[in-house]
């Protein structure tokens, strides 16, 4: 069954309201659309923690720093939809622009900290615009839980740390990365990726495992970066935008895995920019 496709915040807000009358909990799932499987995963994990799910799709401006990018982002929301009926959601809020952004609208949240350095350093504004989307949209579904990959990792920590500091009343679930078969990360980036950069791609999260070995077993961060960001442009990408360990907590840099941590990476392929990362444990901790 295909959900309603809500366009105004009037209509969402009168859907919802029934739905804390009946005394259900209410799961987000924002998305920009151009869903997949990564996508779909949140919103089994949503149905499976909730009673009610609304996927919202909205292609946020604010958060794009190359208007290039912005063009090229797809609009899929026809097929959206057509890959969410078979998982029955409640509610897809595809907002009219001026339901998010009305005239007039001049306010901007901004995390300091967590967005620092890596995507933030890269992409100037992007979290701003993050974090001020996802703000309106928490209020405007009121829902209780929200869902999010852990591929945008930073972006994760983002949304953890606003909800905190504005004492905003909903949970927030980080999802395992869900990949292909190779290992290449689910992004709706990869349909622009030609043939051939198709197929060198698994390389980022191939180098990464190796990486994560490496720092596991003792190898200095220093010389295990560098031999990853070596490999990584071995493999046929063309830059490597940032390659980094940081705290799993407070994404604080580490030059040492001696508590829980994340290699977090940025690269480019055929004119694709790739990101990616994976989690490791101390050895002690592991053991």
């Amino acid at each position: 069954m295909t959900a309603p496709i809500l366009r105004r915040l009037a209509d969402l807000r009168a859907l919802t309201a029934r739905w804390r009358a009946e005394g259900a909990r209410v799961a987000v799932v924002p998305t920009m659309g151009a869903l997949h499987a990564g996508h779909l995963s949140l919103v089994e994990a949503a149905k499976a923690g909730c009673d009610r799910v609304i996927v919202t799709i909205f292609v946020n401006p604010r958060q794009f720093d190359n208007p290039d990018d912005l063009a090229k982002y797809p609009r899929t929301e026809h097929g959206d939809a057509a890959k969410l009926a078979p998982l029955a959601v409640d509610a897809i809020y595809a907002p009219d622009p001026d339901q998010v952004y009305p005239e007039g609208f001049a306010t901007t949240v901004s995390v300091s900290g967590v967005s620092a350095g890596l995507c933030g350093a890269h992409r100037p504004g992007h979290f701003d615009g993050v974090a001020t989307v996802v703000t309106k949209l928490f209020l405007q579904t009121q829902a209780d839980q929200a869902f999010f990959g852990e591929k945008d990792y930073q972006q994760l920590m983002v949304v953890r740390r606003l909800v905190r500091d504005l004492d905003i009343p909903i949970g927030i679930v980080g999802c395992a990365t869900v990949r292909e078969v190779d290992g290449l990360a689910l992004s709706s980036r990869n349909v622009r990726l030609s043939a051939r950069a198709r197929a060198q791609a698994p390389a980022l999260f191939q180098t990464l495992t190796e990486a994560s070995r490496a720092l596991r077993a003792g190898v200095p961060v220093a010389q295990a970066l560098s031999a990853a960001r070596a490999a990584i442009l071995a493999g046929g990408f063309s830059e490597v935008e940032y390659l980094e360990l940081r705290s799993a907590a407070t994404l604080v840099p580490l030059d040492a895995v001696t508590v829980p941590a994340r290699l977090l990476v940025a690269a480019h392929l055929d004119g694709v920019r790739l990101i990616d990362n994976v989690p490791i444990v101390p050895e002690r901790a592991a053991s």
